[in-house]
């Protein structure tokens, strides 16, 4: 540690674009510091990825069993919501103290509280200020409030994830893929479920024929769409609420959720003051993760960027700045294919080149399969859906994937390898997967 600072390195924001890197950072003797305002990790442990997967879980179980009804007996079961909440609590209770201790037992200094910067290697937290050679803001996003009358009446995602008891109607106002997978969870424990979409389209990051497949099972299993609602206002009744809308519609429910979108975590932190450059998509880097004040840097959701605002995202670009901080880099980031994913029923998965990007390419060659009509392992699941399209360029390399289906993020997954790695014809041949199994029958479709 420089004897000018405090610490090395600052970092505003305990998420994974702070502790896969910031961990590794101290472990090379570095001297760091970690500022955190809420829960330690951040929010993917807490109210996003890791809630939201135990709450799915019985949610895909439910679907296997709904794909397969013909070969069991009784009705199909719904979800037990307050069974179920008591089990994503079980999953995820324990994780910020577990990540608190795996960032102190490396020598990292946690701080409790709202830090604000004060100048470029300054950061004011409870009243006592920090100071460090390098300053990473690493904040994170936070639920995007839809700003019509009665907003106040909404709630938002990280309420959602908590309710002890899930409401008989549930009104979803967006369609991305947080109003999405919510929809996909609520209607599997029982809630009648609306989603008001803001314009036609859902999850448009996303290849639409396949996207259509999803919404119309979701039809199928009872959830109502609203395309192009453009709310108005929210009201309070004596049985519920009151959603405005359209020319003059009103829709009736229990219970409203505002899904959309994500903000990011900027204001009150002292930006302006200090010089670092942002916009309402996030905070503005260049090709090293530095923002316009040298000794600033940024990771994670933050971030004003093109790629996807997902925890690996975040985690590559702490790992990045470990790297560069320790000088084993001095080249800009350069990321890696990123896969995405909705975890609705069925999946939908992509990694690499669009469909949409290779259709109109000479460039790019795209085949597509109906995995449901054509495919052995699929059929044996009875999966009504399952379609995948794969892009290959010139040389026939694997560059792009997508699916839908109740496989695609297993599917995606086993192919990030291979388009990011680009292995020979031999190297291909060298690898021998489990038999059967999803990648076995990945592999043998290239």
């Amino acid at each position: 540690m420089t004897a000018k600072y405090d610490y090395d390195v600052l970092y505003l924001g305990a998420g994974h674009g702070t502790f896969d890197g910031a961990v590794p950072l101290a472990q090379k003797g570095f001297k760091i510091g970690v500022v955190e305002a809420d829960k330690m990790g951040g929010t993917c442990p807490n109210w996003g990825c890791n809630a939201k997967i135990a709450l799915d879980a019985p949610v895909l179980i439910r679907h296997q069993q709904q794909n397969m009804s013909d070969l069991f007996e009784g009705e199909l079961p719904k979800v037990n919501w307050k069974n179920n909440m008591k089990h994503k609590h079980d999953v995820i209770d324990a994780l910020p103290d577990m990540i608190e201790g795996l960032v102190q037992s490396v020598g990292i200094d946690v701080i409790h509280g709202f830090g604000q910067l004060k100048d470029s290697h300054t950061v004011q937290v409870n009243g006592e200020e920090k100071t460090a050679e390098k300053i990473v803001i690493a904040t994170g996003l936070h639920p995007h409030k839809l700003m019509v009358d009665g907003h106040e009446l909404a709630h938002d995602s990280q309420e959602f994830l908590a309710l002890d008891e899930l409401p008989e109607d549930i009104t979803i106002i967006g369609s991305g893929y947080i109003g999405m997978e919510f929809a996909s969870i609520a209607q599997a424990a029982g809630a009648n479920v609306t989603v008001m979409m803001s314009h036609g389209i859902v999850l448009r990051n996303f290849y639409q024929p396949y996207v259509t497949l999803i919404v119309d099972q979701m039809k199928k299993d009872g959830i109502q769409f609203i395309e192009n609602a453009n709310v108005s206002a929210f009201e309070q009744t004596t049985s519920g609420y009151v959603v405005k809308y359209g020319d003059n519609q009103e829709h009736a429910t229990k219970w409203i959720l505002d899904a959309t979108g994500r903000t990011p975590n900027v204001e009150n932190m002292g930006l302006e003051e200090v010089g670092v450059e942002y916009d309402q998509t996030g905070i503005k880097v260049n090709g090293y993760l530095q923002t316009s004040v040298d000794s600033i840097y940024a990771s994670g959701d933050v971030i004003s960027s093109s790629q996807p605002k997902l925890t690996p995202t975040a985690a590559f670009e702490s790992a990045y700045l470990t790297q560069l901080f320790s000088r084993e880099t001095s080249k800009e980031i350069d990321f890696p294919a990123v896969a995405s994913v909705t975890f609705t029923t069925p999946r939908i998965a992509q990694v690499g080149v669009s469909v949409d990007e290779a259709k109109d390419n000479p460039d790019y060659r795209v085949v597509e399969s109906d995995l449901a009509q054509t495919n052995w392992y699929y059929q044996a699941f009875k999966e009504p859906i399952a379609k995948r399209s794969l892009v290959f360029d010139q040389n026939n390399q694997l560059v792009g994937a997508t699916e839908v289906s109740q496989k695609a993020d297993d599917v995606i997954n086993a192919l990030v390898p291979i388009i990011e790695l680009k292995p020979t014809k031999e190297q291909m041949g060298r690898m021998i997967h489990l038999f059967p199994s999803i990648a076995s029958d990945v592999f043998s479709s290239l």
